[in-house]
Formats: structure tokens, sequence, C-alpha cells
């Protein structure tokens, strides 16, 4: 009896002592607050982000150098390619500044060669190994083609001979590749990278710690790189009303101005709630705000291929129709990267193949095929 009561007894203690190491284990779970509660009531549409948030000591968390540096590497490599119009321009060196290899920068982005960051290995990094190979190889190859064109400066375009349609210069079947590249960027890098990189899997970063070195979380480090990468302004679009932009942007953060009227002034107070929900360490909200982001820079660049294709039926002259459907085509390219609303290479190339693969490409363009392309991207993007 003794014995038995002793086992019991014995039962009894160890079951009090798991129970007591599940519960010690699941306190230790949960990780303070670093910093103090942020209020969300205190965030304004003037609430400059980089001074808003701050340690105890009064020091900013945020910093901008990566996503900033990446944003400076997407603008000259526009900028070196903008100036085949007038200049020979060499393939390579828009590769060794993807890559940033070969201390490709010069003039206002010398300092981009030792910044210690590239865009090559970010691009369409959402995607498989494969399918982002292939993106890569598809911008390279408009280099090259930027390249080839540029040596056709000179010459007048026409169907099947490269040249400028007035002083958009385009390729053999009249296609304005430097916005092919432009576009397109803006969706394999900024649009993907943001959105379906930093803004999802880069939500699971750890927010405990303080990276060392820095005064920042990689969490916070991440929130911080996809505005940047968005936009070099401390307030997005401050003072900009539906009929004047207030701010200077470049890329995806244009756009958004443009071809966002509905929700392009809630994007920044949802950059500025996001980032202060990391610092309550308040997922709910943060997730929230994530999916809005995305959501809205997803519908700007439907928006945006739907918008330049209509502009095809109301220009007068081919130097415009042809800017527009070299825009309108980077977008729908760019739309292999939606994947909130599903869009895959499948759907992009179907739309690009059944509007300019004619052999006259932009020459070949009608009214029919412009319609159709329109209807499949409103469709999918309930616009």
């Amino acid at each position: 009896m003794n014995i038995l009561l002793t086992k019991f007894k014995n039962a009894g203690f160890f079951a009090l002592l798991a129970v007591s190491i599940v519960s010690c284990k699941k306190d230790n779970d949960v990780k303070p607050n670093l910093r103090p509660t942020f209020d969300y009531a205190k965030l304004t549409a003037a609430t400059n982000y980089s001074t808003a948030f701050v340690d105890s000591k009064n020091a900013t968390t945020v910093d901008f150098t990566t996503g900033g540096n990446r944003f400076k590497i997407f603008q000259a490599i526009n900028t070196y390619a903008g100036t085949a119009t007038t200049t020979t321009i060499d393939a390579n060196v828009l590769k060794n500044m993807l890559a940033n290899t070969g201390s490709p920068f010069t003039g206002t982005y010398v300092a981009l060669n030792s910044s210690g960051v590239q865009l090559r290995n970010i691009i369409a990094s959402s995607k498989s190994t494969a399918e982002a190979d292939a993106v890569r190889a598809k911008l390279d190859a408009e280099f090259a083609a930027m390249a080839t064109i540029s040596q056709s400066n000179s010459a007048v375009a026409e169907k099947g001979k490269a040249g400028k349609l007035g002083t958009r210069l385009v390729d053999s079947k009249g296609i304005e590749t430097v916005q092919i590249i432009q576009k397109s960027m803006i969706g394999s890098l900024q649009l993907d990278y943001i959105s379906n990189v930093l803004l999802t899997k880069g939500l699971e970063a750890d927010n405990s710690i303080i990276l060392s070195g820095k005064n920042y979380t990689q969490l916070e480090q991440n929130w911080d790189e996809a505005y940047s990468l968005l936009t070099p302004s401390p307030i997005f679009l401050a003072g900009s009303t539906d009929a004047v932009r207030g701010t200077t942007e470049f890329g995806l953060g244009s756009y958004v101005w443009e071809y966002n009227k509905t929700n392009y002034a809630k994007i920044y107070p949802a950059f500025l709630k996001g980032r202060a929900a990391i610092v309550n360490n308040d997922m709910t909200e943060l997730k929230a705000q994530a999916a809005f982001i995305r959501t809205q820079l997803e519908a700007t660049i439907a928006a945006a291929a739907v918008g330049y294709l209509e502009k095809w039926g109301t220009r007068t002259n081919d130097a415009d129709r042809a800017h527009d459907i070299g825009e309108g085509v980077g977008f729908i390219y760019s739309l292999r990267f939606a994947s909130v609303n599903g869009a895959d290479a499948a759907f992009s190339d179907g739309i690009i193949t059944n509007l300019i693969s004619a052999t006259g490409g932009f020459w070949d363009i009608t009214p029919a095929k412009i319609a159709s392309a329109n209807a499949a991207i409103k469709a999918k993007f309930k616009l």
C-alpha cells in the first residue's frame, strides 16, 4: 500500500514538473518588445519616416542604405540606356551595372561601385531558379538589343527597320526597348522584391535582437529596405494631389501616383503603420499593412498596362503610339510578378504574344488586339 501511494505521489510530482516546464517554455517563447510601445494614433500623413522610429537614446532605427543603393542602381541603368538616342552604348556596361561588377558607374552614380549591393541576384528572386534565370536572360537580351539599336539612332524608323520615330528610338518591330527594360525591371525588381520577398517571407525575420553593429532588427531592416526600394522620399508623395505629384519619384513610385488615384495617398500611411507594428510586435497589424501595400502595387501595374494600351487609340502620330506600346508591353511583362492576383508568366506572355508577335510587331497592332489585351487584364485584376 505504501509502495502504491509512493508511486502515485511520484507520478503527481513529475506531472506537475512537466506542466511547470511547459509553462516556462511558453513564457520564454514570448519575445519582449525591444522598444516602448508606439502609439498608432500619433502617425499622420506628415510623419517623417526617417525620424519617427528611434530607440531609447533617441537614435534612429531606420536605415535606407541598402534599399536606397539598389534604387540608385536601377536609376543608373535607366539613365545609361536612355543615352542610346544620341550615343552608341555597350550592352556589357548595362550587364555590369546590374551585377555591380567591373566598376561600371560614373559621375553621379560612381559611389555605387563600392556600395556592396547589386540587382542581378534579387531580380525575380521570389521565383524558381529556372524562372528567375529566364527573367535575367531576358534582361540581358534587352540590353543587347538596346546596344544594337543605338547604332541606328541617326536613322528614321519604319516597318522592318530600327531608328527613330520622332525622338523615340525603336527596334525593327517598332518597339521602344528602353521602355521594355525600365518597365520589366519595375516588375522583376521593385514589385517582386518588395512585394513577394520583403513583405512576405521577409516578415518572418527576427525582431527580438539588434543586429551586430547596427541599431535595428532584421525585421525592421526588411521593412525599411522595402520602403527605400520604392522611393527615396522620407515622406512618400508628400503634398501630392490628384493633379500634382508633390515629390520627385522614379519607377514604381511614380506610377503609383499616376495610375492609382484611389489609393496612392494610403500607401505611405500603410508603410508607417506597418513599421510601428514592428516596434509593437503586432504581427496581425503588420501583415494587414503588408497585404494592403502589395495589393495596391499590383493594382498600379495592371492599371498602367491598361492605361498605356488605351492611349494608343487616342494618339495622332506613330512616335507617341510606339511609346505607349513600349510602356504597355513592359508593364504587361511585369504582371507575371503580381502574385496576389494570381498572375504568372503564362498569363503575361500570352497577352504579349497576341499583341505584338506578328511580323510587324508594333506596326501590325490593331484595335481588336488592344481590346483583347485590355479585357484580359481588366478581368484578371478586376479593374
